[in-house]
């Protein structure tokens, strides 16, 4: 077996499992902080029963983007370098929304002030939207290729455009279904964690949230085919197709859990399976290339030319394979001690 094969193989596959993972997580962080200013208009204790809800979780769930972050760095280090230059201004928005929404949520409870609340709770919100935009506009850019060039001069890749070159109508819209597939989500764990009128109020936003989601993710995946290529692996090797195909029937029985109330904590499991197939099947349509470039195929950055060394890639595949799956032993014990159902009505 060639482990100089193999090993960057592995790890892209666990690059990818990061990123679906910490969708899964801050999206509903994301979705419900995104709602708040909405579902909790009508008292100051439903806003802060859903600031409670997250609370003891968001800081938690956005580790996994900085270890998605560091397995870039750390595995694919010319990928990591050409990403960040080339997407420099939006990360750094995204970055400074993170670090606003992370301030403002630790101090909104340290003054009793309903004008200052709700400044803290509308930042808290725009940063989420802007976040969860971001997103989307960055993985459906990678999905469509960076106008990347090699150039032989420099042995470098360059970036061949600007953050406008960035905003094409396709990413754009890949950041709206980003938004609304964390409101659908956010809404079903705030459904699932709490009782009352908030309850309520969230499952009927999810039910007017998840028809206008599925519409456009649908117009969404068509319009990959026609602005993407992400489908080559998947006419290549039609096995692979059961993997968008489990992502829409996920989906779809989130939705349907959704409208027969028959169980949230269900009708939220099949949008994490949703929200973890979506993410992998962009990146399994992505392979090799870890950056697709669109002007040319010499552009592409792939796991071969940008991963670390065999040693550093066994090195940590090891690590990985200790201390991962104690993360999540962890998070799962901290779900089960902490997500207790809460009345907002008292």
């Amino acid at each position: 077996m060639d482990w100089q094969l193999v090993l960057p193989a592995v790890w892209f596959v666990v690059w990818g499992v990061l990123w679906g993972v910490y969708f899964v997580l801050d999206g509903y962080d994301l979705g419900i902080a995104m709602w708040v200013p909405l579902l909790g208009a009508s008292s100051e204790k439903e806003r802060g029963t859903m600031h409670h809800v997250t609370g003891p979780f968001w800081d938690g769930n956005e580790v996994w983007l900085i270890t998605a972050g560091g397995v870039t760095f750390a595995a694919f280090p010319l990928a990591y370098a050409v990403l960040f230059s080339s997407l420099y201004s939006p990360l750094m928005i995204l970055l400074f929304c993170l670090i606003l929404r992370g301030v403002c949520s630790e101090l909104r409870f340290q003054w009793d002030n309903i004008t200052y609340r709700w400044v803290c709770d509308g930042l808290i919100a725009l940063t989420s939207l802007l976040a969860a935009l971001l997103l989307g506009v960055a993985f459906s850019n990678l999905f469509r290729g960076l106008p990347l060039e090699f150039d032989q001069a420099k042995g470098f890749y360059m970036f061949q455009g600007n953050i406008l070159n960035l905003l094409h109508p396709y990413c754009l819209l890949g950041g709206i279904v980003f938004v609304l597939m964390f409101l659908v989500h956010g809404a079903l764990y705030l459904g699932w964690r709490v009782i009352g009128d908030l309850k309520d109020k969230a499952l009927y936003m999810a039910k007017f949230t998840w028809p206008v989601f599925m519409g456009l993710f649908l117009i969404y995946v068509i319009l990959t085919f026609t602005f993407a290529g992400l489908y080559k692996n998947y006419l290549a090797s039609p096995l692979l197709l059961a993997l968008p195909l489990l992502c829409a029937i996920l989906f779809i029985l989130s939705g349907l859990e959704l409208y027969k109330k028959t169980n949230m904590a269900r009708s939220l499991l099949y949008s994490c399976g949703g929200i973890f197939t979506l993410t992998m099947t962009g990146v399994i349509g992505m392979y090799p290339n870890v950056i697709p470039s669109r002007l040319a195929e010499s552009g592409n950055v792939t796991i071969l030319n940008a991963a670390s060394s065999t040693p550093t890639l066994t090195i940590m595949l090891v690590v990985a394979l200790i201390f991962v799956p104690i993360v999540i032993i962890y998070q799962i014990w901290a779900h089960r001690k902490l997500a207790v159902t809460i009345n907002a009505d008292y």
